[in-house]
């Protein structure tokens, strides 16, 4: 670091990656050495350096304390975790991580929600990230690193309407299930968290096979409306575009059961599972 980067030119990993390095070679520690001290790979340690890979978020909390650099890799790694996503969905995400209120539909367990073992069974299938490991661990990472904001300071107001298909469609391991199953119930026990089930019985709905809605408002009053189908999302600002989404979420749940049933259908499910 001893010449000033173009940091508007560079990606948020490569950033994040060349302060990773400068803070080892201020400590005036080999990359063996980091690797003896803080247990982790050799290797891992210079693909991080490099740019090459996307670590876990608590992989940044441990070097944080090992360097004593007061929180200031974890910042960096938020701006970082962008990169793990497309152009088209970044801004969302921006919007996502600064939001007061967020109001969720979805016919599939949110990946707000999900739990590392379920988030990487769903992003390994081909429809997804593909097979590739490296592009797994870094999708997880960042998909991990999204749920930050649920307990952020000041903590948002958060509502979750989730189909009841998204809960008869167990994982292909009984263990993760039951593990996502769980964490969803405690989950929707916070006292800023709402989490409703949208049942079978509510019948054909307008956003039926049309993927996700997400509301976000913002601590000044601005809100955005986003849409995500299976390879494609969009992000509406126009307040009459925003105004239309949320009536739709308002008529979702009025079909919806209410927290305390949906919590009572997440319980059962868990109790069906187990017999």
């Amino acid at each position: 670091m001893t010449e000033p980067a173009d940091v508007e030119r560079e990606s948020g990993r490569a950033v994040l990656g060349r302060t990773l390095k400068f803070l080892r070679e201020k400590e005036g520690r080999s990359l063996g050495q980091l690797a003896d001290e803080t247990g982790y790979d050799k290797s891992y340690l210079s693909r991080l350096e490099s740019g090459q890979r996307l670590s876990k978020v608590t992989v940044m909390e441990d070097l944080d304390s090992y360097y004593g650099s007061e929180g200031l890799l974890v910042s960096l790694w938020k701006i970082a975790r962008y990169d793990a996503f497309k152009d088209k969905y970044q801004a969302y995400m921006r919007l996502e991580a600064t939001a007061r209120i967020l109001w969720v539909y979805t016919p599939d367990v949110p990946g707000l929600l999900q739990t590392e073992e379920f988030a990487r069974e769903v992003l390994s299938g081909p429809r997804a990230t593909g097979h590739n490991k490296e592009a797994v661990d870094e999708q997880v990472a960042a998909r991990l690193g999204r749920q930050l904001l649920l307990s952020r300071a000041p903590v948002p107001s958060v509502r979750f309407l989730v189909d009841e298909s998204a809960f008869r469609r167990p994982s292909a391991s009984a263990e993760t299930w039951e593990g996502q199953l769980l964490h969803i119930e405690a989950v929707a026990q916070w006292p800023h968290i709402v989490v409703q089930v949208l049942p079978f019985s509510a019948g054909v709905h307008h956003l039926v096979a049309k993927g996700s809605l997400t509301l976000l408002w913002q601590g000044d009053g601005s809100a955005v409306a986003y849409t995500e189908g299976d390879s494609s999302g969009l992000l509406m600002e126009d307040p009459e575009d925003v105004l239309r989404h949320r009536l739709s979420y308002d008529r979702l749940r009025d079909l919806a059961l209410p927290p305390s049933d949906s919590l009572r259908f997440i319980r059962d499910v868990l109790k069906e599972r187990r017999a």
